[in-house]
Protein backbone atom coordinates (compact mmCIF):
# COMPACT_ATOMS: atom_id res chain seq x y z
CA UNK A 1 0.00 0.00 0.00
CA UNK A 2 1.42 3.35 -1.09
CA UNK A 3 0.00 5.23 1.93
CA UNK A 4 1.45 3.29 4.86
CA UNK A 5 3.37 6.33 6.13
CA UNK A 6 2.60 10.04 6.27
CA UNK A 7 3.12 12.18 3.20
CA UNK A 8 1.40 15.40 2.11
CA UNK A 9 -1.00 14.73 -0.75
CA UNK A 10 -1.15 16.72 -3.96
CA UNK A 11 -3.94 16.53 -6.54
CA UNK A 12 -2.39 13.55 -8.34
CA UNK A 13 -1.68 11.41 -5.26
CA UNK A 14 -5.08 12.42 -3.84
CA UNK A 15 -6.81 10.60 -6.71
CA UNK A 16 -4.72 7.49 -5.99
CA UNK A 17 -5.65 7.77 -2.33
CA UNK A 18 -9.39 8.03 -3.10
CA UNK A 19 -9.19 5.01 -5.42
CA UNK A 20 -7.60 2.99 -2.61
CA UNK A 21 -10.23 4.06 -0.04
CA UNK A 22 -13.66 2.52 -0.55
CA UNK A 23 -15.45 4.82 1.94
CA UNK A 24 -14.39 7.77 -0.27
CA UNK A 25 -14.49 6.24 -3.76
CA UNK A 26 -18.05 5.03 -3.15
CA UNK A 27 -19.11 8.66 -2.49
CA UNK A 28 -18.31 9.55 -6.10
CA UNK A 29 -19.62 6.29 -7.55
CA UNK A 30 -16.05 5.13 -8.39
CA UNK A 31 -16.02 7.53 -11.38
CA UNK A 32 -12.84 9.53 -11.96
CA UNK A 33 -13.12 10.95 -15.48
CA UNK A 34 -14.93 14.17 -14.57
CA UNK A 35 -13.56 14.59 -11.05
CA UNK A 36 -13.09 18.22 -10.00
CA UNK A 37 -10.50 18.85 -7.29
CA UNK A 38 -9.96 22.27 -5.76
CA UNK A 39 -7.55 23.21 -2.96
CA UNK A 40 -9.24 25.72 -0.65
CA UNK A 41 -7.18 25.68 2.57
CA UNK A 42 -7.19 29.12 4.15
CA UNK A 43 -3.43 28.74 4.23
CA UNK A 44 -2.85 28.83 7.99
CA UNK A 45 -2.58 25.22 9.08
CA UNK A 46 -3.90 22.57 6.72
CA UNK A 47 -4.49 21.37 3.17
CA UNK A 48 -8.21 21.30 2.36
CA UNK A 49 -9.45 19.80 -0.91
CA UNK A 50 -12.99 19.83 -2.30
CA UNK A 51 -13.68 16.78 -4.46
CA UNK A 52 -16.77 16.90 -6.68
CA UNK A 53 -17.78 14.05 -8.99
CA UNK A 54 -20.84 13.35 -11.15
CA UNK A 55 -22.58 11.40 -8.39
CA UNK A 56 -21.27 12.89 -5.15
CA UNK A 57 -18.78 15.08 -3.30
CA UNK A 58 -16.72 15.33 -0.12
CA UNK A 59 -13.93 17.32 1.50
CA UNK A 60 -10.46 16.04 2.38
CA UNK A 61 -8.58 17.84 5.15
CA UNK A 62 -4.97 16.91 5.82
CA UNK A 63 -2.94 18.26 8.74
CA UNK A 64 0.75 19.04 8.16
CA UNK A 65 3.45 18.63 10.84
CA UNK A 66 4.01 22.40 10.87
CA UNK A 67 2.05 25.66 10.52
CA UNK A 68 1.56 25.92 6.79
CA UNK A 69 1.56 29.71 6.53
CA UNK A 70 4.88 29.94 8.43
CA UNK A 71 6.62 26.75 7.28
CA UNK A 72 8.72 24.08 8.90
CA UNK A 73 10.32 26.60 11.27
CA UNK A 74 7.10 26.44 13.37
CA UNK A 75 6.44 22.73 13.93
CA UNK A 76 2.90 21.68 14.85
CA UNK A 77 1.68 18.19 15.66
CA UNK A 78 -0.25 16.56 12.84
CA UNK A 79 -2.03 14.53 15.55
CA UNK A 80 -4.47 17.43 15.74
CA UNK A 81 -6.35 15.72 12.88
CA UNK A 82 -7.11 12.81 15.24
CA UNK A 83 -8.66 15.13 17.83
CA UNK A 84 -10.60 16.98 15.15
CA UNK A 85 -12.00 13.72 13.77
CA UNK A 86 -13.13 12.38 17.15
CA UNK A 87 -14.59 15.77 18.13
CA UNK A 88 -16.54 15.92 14.84
CA UNK A 89 -17.87 12.41 15.45
CA UNK A 90 -18.73 13.11 19.09
CA UNK A 91 -20.39 16.49 18.45
CA UNK A 92 -21.95 15.18 15.23
CA UNK A 93 -23.58 12.35 17.17
CA UNK A 94 -25.05 14.86 19.62
CA UNK A 95 -26.08 17.53 17.11
CA UNK A 96 -26.04 16.04 13.56
CA UNK A 97 -27.97 18.92 11.98
CA UNK A 98 -25.15 21.40 12.71
CA UNK A 99 -21.96 19.30 12.32
CA UNK A 100 -20.68 17.81 9.01
CA UNK A 101 -20.56 14.00 8.87
CA UNK A 102 -17.17 12.26 8.88
CA UNK A 103 -16.86 9.61 6.14
CA UNK A 104 -13.27 8.52 6.70
CA UNK A 105 -10.34 9.08 9.04
CA UNK A 106 -6.74 7.96 8.48
CA UNK A 107 -4.53 8.56 11.51
CA UNK A 108 -1.29 7.68 9.69
CA UNK A 109 -2.00 10.25 6.97
CA UNK A 110 -3.58 12.76 9.43
CA UNK A 111 -6.46 12.96 7.01
CA UNK A 112 -10.23 13.39 7.39
CA UNK A 113 -12.80 12.81 4.65
CA UNK A 114 -16.09 14.54 5.44
CA UNK A 115 -19.26 16.04 4.02
CA UNK A 116 -18.77 18.93 1.62
CA UNK A 117 -20.82 21.88 2.88
CA UNK A 118 -21.86 23.08 -0.53
CA UNK A 119 -22.61 26.61 -1.81
CA UNK A 120 -24.42 28.86 -1.09
CA UNK A 121 -22.91 28.19 2.39
CA UNK A 122 -20.25 30.76 3.21
CA UNK A 123 -18.07 31.41 6.24
CA UNK A 124 -20.17 33.32 8.79
CA UNK A 125 -17.48 35.97 9.26
CA UNK A 126 -17.69 36.89 5.56
CA UNK A 127 -21.47 37.07 5.77
CA UNK A 128 -21.27 39.42 8.76
CA UNK A 129 -18.83 41.68 6.92
CA UNK A 130 -21.20 41.74 3.95
CA UNK A 131 -24.10 42.70 6.24
CA UNK A 132 -26.22 39.58 5.68
CA UNK A 133 -28.81 38.66 8.31
CA UNK A 134 -29.11 35.04 9.41
CA UNK A 135 -32.53 34.66 11.06
CA UNK A 136 -31.81 31.24 12.60
CA UNK A 137 -28.22 31.82 13.72
CA UNK A 138 -28.98 32.26 17.45
CA UNK A 139 -31.44 29.33 17.39
CA UNK A 140 -28.95 26.99 15.69
CA UNK A 141 -25.82 27.98 17.63
CA UNK A 142 -27.61 27.84 21.00
CA UNK A 143 -28.83 24.35 20.05
CA UNK A 144 -25.33 23.21 19.06
CA UNK A 145 -23.72 24.60 22.22
CA UNK A 146 -26.42 23.39 24.60
CA UNK A 147 -26.35 19.82 23.28
CA UNK A 148 -22.59 19.40 22.86
CA UNK A 149 -21.70 21.04 26.19
CA UNK A 150 -24.42 19.51 28.33
CA UNK A 151 -24.06 15.96 26.99
CA UNK A 152 -20.26 15.86 27.49
CA UNK A 153 -20.44 17.19 31.06
CA UNK A 154 -20.94 15.58 34.45
CA UNK A 155 -24.53 16.83 34.41
CA UNK A 156 -25.15 14.03 31.90
CA UNK A 157 -22.28 11.57 32.36
CA UNK A 158 -20.91 9.46 35.18
CA UNK A 159 -17.50 10.43 36.55
CA UNK A 160 -16.04 7.22 35.08
CA UNK A 161 -17.29 8.01 31.56
CA UNK A 162 -16.19 11.61 31.94
CA UNK A 163 -12.64 10.76 33.05
CA UNK A 164 -12.24 8.28 30.19
CA UNK A 165 -13.32 10.97 27.72
CA UNK A 166 -11.06 13.61 29.31
CA UNK A 167 -8.10 11.21 29.04
CA UNK A 168 -8.76 10.66 25.34
CA UNK A 169 -8.39 14.40 24.65
CA UNK A 170 -5.46 15.07 27.01
CA UNK A 171 -3.05 14.53 24.15
CA UNK A 172 -4.24 17.66 22.33
CA UNK A 173 -1.79 19.59 24.46
CA UNK A 174 0.07 21.42 21.67
CA UNK A 175 -3.01 23.21 20.42
CA UNK A 176 -4.05 24.02 23.99
CA UNK A 177 -0.60 25.49 24.59
CA UNK A 178 -0.98 27.60 21.45
CA UNK A 179 -4.25 28.98 22.84
CA UNK A 180 -2.65 29.58 26.25
CA UNK A 181 0.07 31.60 24.54
CA UNK A 182 -1.95 33.67 22.06
CA UNK A 183 -5.07 34.30 24.19
CA UNK A 184 -3.86 34.45 27.79
CA UNK A 185 -0.17 35.44 27.58
CA UNK A 186 1.12 37.34 24.54
CA UNK A 187 -1.33 40.29 24.57
CA UNK A 188 -0.31 41.13 28.16
CA UNK A 189 3.44 41.34 27.58
CA UNK A 190 5.94 42.48 24.98
CA UNK A 191 5.92 39.75 22.34
CA UNK A 192 7.37 39.64 18.83
CA UNK A 193 4.10 38.08 17.67
CA UNK A 194 1.85 40.95 18.81
CA UNK A 195 0.67 43.56 16.33
CA UNK A 196 -1.96 46.26 16.24
CA UNK A 197 -3.07 49.19 14.10
CA UNK A 198 -0.03 51.38 14.71
CA UNK A 199 0.50 54.20 15.52
CA UNK A 200 -3.17 54.74 16.40
CA UNK A 201 -3.36 51.96 19.00
CA UNK A 202 0.19 52.17 20.39
CA UNK A 203 -1.03 53.69 23.63
CA UNK A 204 -3.94 51.23 23.90
CA UNK A 205 -1.67 48.20 23.45
CA UNK A 206 0.71 49.53 26.12
CA UNK A 207 -2.23 50.15 28.46
CA UNK A 208 -3.23 46.47 28.18
CA UNK A 209 0.33 45.41 29.06
CA UNK A 210 0.40 47.73 32.09
CA UNK A 211 -3.06 46.98 33.50
CA UNK A 212 -2.51 44.96 36.69
CA UNK A 213 -6.20 44.29 37.34
CA UNK A 214 -6.61 42.99 33.78
CA UNK A 215 -3.62 40.68 34.33
CA UNK A 216 -5.07 39.33 37.60
CA UNK A 217 -8.35 38.55 35.88
CA UNK A 218 -6.77 36.96 32.80
CA UNK A 219 -4.62 34.76 35.06
CA UNK A 220 -7.77 33.42 36.67
CA UNK A 221 -9.29 32.66 33.27
CA UNK A 222 -6.09 30.97 32.12
CA UNK A 223 -6.11 28.69 35.14
CA UNK A 224 -9.75 27.76 34.39
CA UNK A 225 -8.84 27.09 30.76
CA UNK A 226 -5.93 24.83 31.79
CA UNK A 227 -7.47 23.09 34.78
CA UNK A 228 -11.23 22.80 34.32
CA UNK A 229 -12.32 19.75 32.29
CA UNK A 230 -15.98 20.76 32.27
CA UNK A 231 -17.12 19.53 28.83
CA UNK A 232 -15.83 18.67 25.35
CA UNK A 233 -15.42 22.14 23.88
CA UNK A 234 -14.79 23.03 20.24
CA UNK A 235 -11.90 25.21 21.42
CA UNK A 236 -11.94 27.68 18.52
CA UNK A 237 -15.60 28.56 18.04
CA UNK A 238 -15.27 31.91 16.27
CA UNK A 239 -17.26 33.16 13.28
CA UNK A 240 -14.62 31.75 10.92
CA UNK A 241 -15.40 28.19 12.14
CA UNK A 242 -19.08 28.35 11.16
CA UNK A 243 -20.58 28.03 7.66
CA UNK A 244 -24.02 29.44 7.01
CA UNK A 245 -26.90 30.08 4.66
CA UNK A 246 -30.04 31.91 5.76
CA UNK A 247 -31.48 28.65 7.08
CA UNK A 248 -28.48 26.38 7.72
CA UNK A 249 -25.62 26.59 10.25
CA UNK A 250 -22.67 24.17 10.18
CA UNK A 251 -19.84 24.16 12.74
CA UNK A 252 -16.46 23.11 11.32
CA UNK A 253 -12.77 22.87 12.30
CA UNK A 254 -12.76 21.58 15.92
CA UNK A 255 -9.05 20.73 15.84
CA UNK A 256 -8.52 22.66 19.12
CA UNK A 257 -11.11 20.45 20.87
CA UNK A 258 -10.44 19.26 24.41
CA UNK A 259 -12.19 19.01 27.77
CA UNK A 260 -12.25 22.58 29.03
CA UNK A 261 -14.56 25.28 30.43
CA UNK A 262 -17.89 25.61 28.60
CA UNK A 263 -17.70 29.40 28.74
CA UNK A 264 -14.71 29.34 26.39
CA UNK A 265 -16.90 28.17 23.48
CA UNK A 266 -19.90 30.37 24.27
CA UNK A 267 -17.59 33.34 24.88
CA UNK A 268 -15.68 32.81 21.63
CA UNK A 269 -18.90 32.91 19.61
CA UNK A 270 -20.44 35.88 21.43
CA UNK A 271 -17.09 37.75 21.57
CA UNK A 272 -16.72 37.44 17.80
CA UNK A 273 -20.27 38.75 17.28
CA UNK A 274 -19.33 41.76 19.44
CA UNK A 275 -16.21 42.33 17.31
CA UNK A 276 -18.44 42.22 14.23
CA UNK A 277 -20.76 44.78 15.83
CA UNK A 278 -17.91 47.25 16.40
CA UNK A 279 -16.52 46.67 12.89
CA UNK A 280 -19.81 47.68 11.23
CA UNK A 281 -19.03 51.42 11.47
CA UNK A 282 -16.04 50.77 9.23
CA UNK A 283 -18.20 48.99 6.64
CA UNK A 284 -20.98 51.58 6.60
CA UNK A 285 -21.32 53.76 3.50
CA UNK A 286 -23.74 56.29 2.01
CA UNK A 287 -25.98 53.52 0.75
CA UNK A 288 -26.15 51.70 4.07
CA UNK A 289 -25.35 53.11 7.50
CA UNK A 290 -25.56 49.55 8.95
CA UNK A 291 -27.72 50.76 11.86
CA UNK A 292 -30.44 48.15 11.28
CA UNK A 293 -27.78 45.48 10.85
CA UNK A 294 -26.12 46.43 14.13
CA UNK A 295 -29.49 46.04 15.85
CA UNK A 296 -29.74 42.55 14.36
CA UNK A 297 -26.28 41.63 15.69
CA UNK A 298 -27.22 42.84 19.20
CA UNK A 299 -30.46 40.85 19.07
CA UNK A 300 -28.51 37.77 17.94
CA UNK A 301 -26.08 38.13 20.87
CA UNK A 302 -28.95 38.47 23.33
CA UNK A 303 -30.97 35.63 21.79
CA UNK A 304 -27.93 33.32 21.67
CA UNK A 305 -27.36 33.50 25.42
CA UNK A 306 -31.06 33.44 26.36
CA UNK A 307 -31.82 30.48 24.08
CA UNK A 308 -28.70 28.67 25.25
CA UNK A 309 -29.74 29.17 28.87
CA UNK A 310 -33.24 27.92 28.10
CA UNK A 311 -32.09 24.82 26.14
CA UNK A 312 -29.28 23.91 28.50
CA UNK A 313 -31.49 24.05 31.61
CA UNK A 314 -34.26 22.14 29.76
CA UNK A 315 -31.76 19.32 29.05
CA UNK A 316 -30.73 19.44 32.70
CA UNK A 317 -34.36 19.16 33.87
CA UNK A 318 -34.99 16.33 31.43
CA UNK A 319 -31.97 14.31 32.62
CA UNK A 320 -31.91 15.26 36.31
CA UNK A 321 -32.58 11.64 37.30
CA UNK A 322 -30.16 10.21 34.72
CA UNK A 323 -26.60 8.92 35.04
CA UNK A 324 -25.00 12.36 35.48
CA UNK A 325 -23.01 12.46 38.70
CA UNK A 326 -22.51 16.19 39.27
CA UNK A 327 -25.63 16.47 41.43
CA UNK A 328 -26.88 13.10 42.66
CA UNK A 329 -30.69 12.85 42.89
CA UNK A 330 -30.39 11.33 46.38
CA UNK A 331 -28.95 14.65 47.60
CA UNK A 332 -30.39 17.28 45.27
CA UNK A 333 -33.91 15.93 45.17
CA UNK A 334 -36.12 18.83 46.07
CA UNK A 335 -37.22 21.50 43.57
CA UNK A 336 -35.99 24.46 45.67
CA UNK A 337 -32.50 23.03 45.93
CA UNK A 338 -32.44 22.13 42.23
CA UNK A 339 -33.39 25.70 41.38
CA UNK A 340 -30.62 27.09 43.64
CA UNK A 341 -28.04 24.77 42.06
CA UNK A 342 -29.09 25.66 38.52
CA UNK A 343 -29.05 29.40 39.22
CA UNK A 344 -25.58 29.23 40.76
CA UNK A 345 -24.23 27.08 37.91
CA UNK A 346 -25.68 29.25 35.13
CA UNK A 347 -24.54 32.48 36.80
CA UNK A 348 -20.97 31.22 36.95
CA UNK A 349 -21.20 30.00 33.36
CA UNK A 350 -22.46 33.43 32.26
CA UNK A 351 -19.50 35.16 33.95
CA UNK A 352 -17.07 32.65 32.40
CA UNK A 353 -18.64 33.37 29.01
CA UNK A 354 -18.09 37.13 29.40
CA UNK A 355 -14.51 36.69 30.65
CA UNK A 356 -13.40 34.29 27.93
CA UNK A 357 -15.28 36.27 25.26
CA UNK A 358 -13.46 39.43 26.35
CA UNK A 359 -10.06 37.67 26.34
CA UNK A 360 -10.74 36.44 22.80
CA UNK A 361 -11.63 39.99 21.72
CA UNK A 362 -8.46 41.49 23.21
CA UNK A 363 -6.17 38.99 21.48
CA UNK A 364 -7.82 39.82 18.12
CA UNK A 365 -6.91 43.51 18.52
CA UNK A 366 -3.44 43.54 20.12
CA UNK A 367 -2.30 39.91 19.67
CA UNK A 368 -0.95 37.84 16.77
CA UNK A 369 -4.07 36.83 14.78
CA UNK A 370 -6.56 39.51 13.83
CA UNK A 371 -10.05 39.29 12.33
CA UNK A 372 -11.11 40.14 8.81
CA UNK A 373 -14.05 42.14 10.23
CA UNK A 374 -11.51 44.85 11.18
CA UNK A 375 -8.69 44.04 8.74
CA UNK A 376 -10.97 44.64 5.74
CA UNK A 377 -11.55 48.26 6.85
CA UNK A 378 -9.07 50.01 4.54
CA UNK A 379 -8.75 53.35 6.32
CA UNK A 380 -6.38 52.68 9.25
CA UNK A 381 -7.70 55.53 11.43
CA UNK A 382 -11.32 54.33 11.05
CA UNK A 383 -10.26 50.74 11.71
CA UNK A 384 -8.41 51.85 14.86
CA UNK A 385 -11.50 53.72 16.12
CA UNK A 386 -13.61 50.59 15.73
CA UNK A 387 -10.95 48.43 17.39
CA UNK A 388 -10.50 50.86 20.28
CA UNK A 389 -14.22 50.75 21.10
CA UNK A 390 -14.17 46.93 21.04
CA UNK A 391 -11.06 46.91 23.22
CA UNK A 392 -12.61 49.25 25.78
CA UNK A 393 -15.68 47.06 26.05
CA UNK A 394 -13.57 43.89 26.29
CA UNK A 395 -11.53 45.33 29.17
CA UNK A 396 -14.73 46.28 31.01
CA UNK A 397 -16.25 42.82 30.47
CA UNK A 398 -13.09 41.06 31.61
CA UNK A 399 -12.57 43.12 34.75
CA UNK A 400 -16.20 43.57 35.78
CA UNK A 401 -17.77 40.38 34.41
CA UNK A 402 -19.19 39.36 37.82
CA UNK A 403 -21.15 42.63 38.03
CA UNK A 404 -23.26 41.73 34.97
CA UNK A 405 -26.43 39.89 35.92
CA UNK A 406 -28.00 39.47 32.49
CA UNK A 407 -27.16 39.55 28.80
CA UNK A 408 -29.35 42.65 28.41
CA UNK A 409 -26.92 44.51 30.70
CA UNK A 410 -24.10 43.47 28.37
CA UNK A 411 -26.06 44.81 25.38
CA UNK A 412 -26.47 48.13 27.25
CA UNK A 413 -22.72 48.25 27.89
CA UNK A 414 -22.00 47.63 24.18
CA UNK A 415 -24.34 50.45 23.06
CA UNK A 416 -22.97 52.74 25.79
CA UNK A 417 -19.42 52.45 24.35
CA UNK A 418 -20.69 53.60 20.95
CA UNK A 419 -22.86 56.46 22.21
Amino acid sequence: MAFSEFRPLNEKSLVEYIKATSSLSSKIGDKYDDLKIKEVGDGNLNFVYIIVGASGSFVIKQALPYIRCIGESWPMTKERAYFEAIALKEHGGLCPQHVPEVYHFDRTMSLIGMRYIEPPHIILRKGLIAGIEYPFLAEHMSEYMAKTLFCTSLLYRSTTEHKRAVAQFCGNVELCRLTEQVVFSDPYKVSEHNRWTSPYLDHDALAVQEDDILKLEVAELKSKFCERAQALIHGDLHTGSIMVTRDSTQVIDPEFAFYGPMGFDIGAFIGNLILSFFAQEGHADQGNDRKIYKEWILKTIEDTWNLFHQKFTALWDQHKDGSGEAYLPAIYNNPELQKLIQEKYMKELFHDTLGFGAAKMIRRIVGIAHVEDFESIREASIRADCERQALELAKTLLKKRREFLSISEVISAITHVQS
